[in-house]
């Protein structure tokens, strides 16, 4: 086989795809791509790894700019990459893909696909995401999930540390301006936490005897039909501090939610987790997270 032929006849068929076929010109490209991936892994084996340098100089000469040597191998990993991962989906674009090419583990490619797909994410958000490290950090019990394919709860795409934007870049700090940071960029905070997250009231107020108490942030979880007690603390976790969001939990399920809803669940943000406090509480619908200040 003439593989530089079938690989330059393969770009230039895309190429008039996409001036006549608008519709279709993302699943144009990716098939295209996948295929030139293809015949260069291909001619890799039969020639070496300087085929890519060589086609691309050819290339560059025949068909003009868009084939330097970076793209030719992100083609070749975009074949590798379908090869491997769980599905390559045409709702993210080729641009979308070239953000992820360069990843080695498979599971963390994978993860961004799948949350790509579910929110609709552009280039710049995915790209967004991916600088914020936000599959590492993924708690390691979620990414094993992702890889074996078993299904989530609530709380497992709560990321840690949680990233608090302090774009007033305030000095004093308390739990109040804590609230406060995150009551100002509340969807960022809420896609920190997961999906299908909702912000019902800050300073919830709740009648325990005669006195009146607040939980800081009370939210709703469509997705798992269930209430999210959110407690702040600007120290390390302490004992006290699930006893107390514990009482709070209880009061929403008894006298908040329905009985087609599910259980209430708690998550403590803390300047510094403990995980002893976490491991031997007696209540597993509450998890804790460090926060950090960006």
């Amino acid at each position: 086989m003439n593989y530089y032929n079938e690989i330059k006849n393969e770009l230039i068929n895309n190429e008039i795809n996409r001036k006549v076929k608008n519709y279709s010109i993302n699943k144009s490209d990716l098939n295209t791509y996948y295929n030139v991936g293809k015949m260069l892994y291909e001619a890799g084996s039969h020639y070496g790894e300087g085929i890519i340098k060589e086609y691309s100089k050819r290339l560059t000469n025949d068909l003009g700019k868009g084939y330097s040597k970076r793209n030719l191998w992100l083609m070749l990993r975009f074949y590798e990459l379908k090869e491997k991962v769980q599905t390559v989906s045409a709702q993210l674009s080729w641009s979308h893909y070239c953000e992820l090419l360069s990843f080695k583990n498979i599971d963390k490619i994978n993860y961004y696909i799948e949350l790509t797909k579910i929110n609709n994410l552009s280039v710049r958000q995915l790209r967004d995401k991916i600088k914020s490290n936000e599959y590492e950090r993924l708690p390691v019990d979620t990414r094993n999930k992702i890889i074996n394919q078993e299904v989530s709860n609530v709380v497992d795409f709560v990321k840690n540390p949680i990233l608090i934007k302090n774009s007033n870049k305030y000095d004093i700090f308390s739990e109040k301006i804590l609230q406060k940071l995150i009551l100002e960029d509340i969807e960022n905070f809420l896609d920190e936490l997961g999906v299908g997250f909702t912000f019902i009231k800050s300073e919830y107020p709740i009648k325990l005897d005669y006195k009146y108490n607040y939980i800081d942030l009370l939210l709703y979880n469509i997705k798992y039909k269930c209430y999210v007690v959110v407690e702040l603390k600007i120290t390390e976790l302490k004992k006290k501090h699930t006893g107390q969001i514990m009482t709070y939990m209880n009061y929403i399920d008894k006298n908040i939610k329905t009985i087609e809803e599910n259980n209430t669940v708690g998550i403590i943000i803390c300047r510094q987790d403990n995980e002893y406090v976490i491991k031997y509480c007696s209540d597993d619908r509450i998890i804790a997270r460090e926060y950090e200040i960006v």
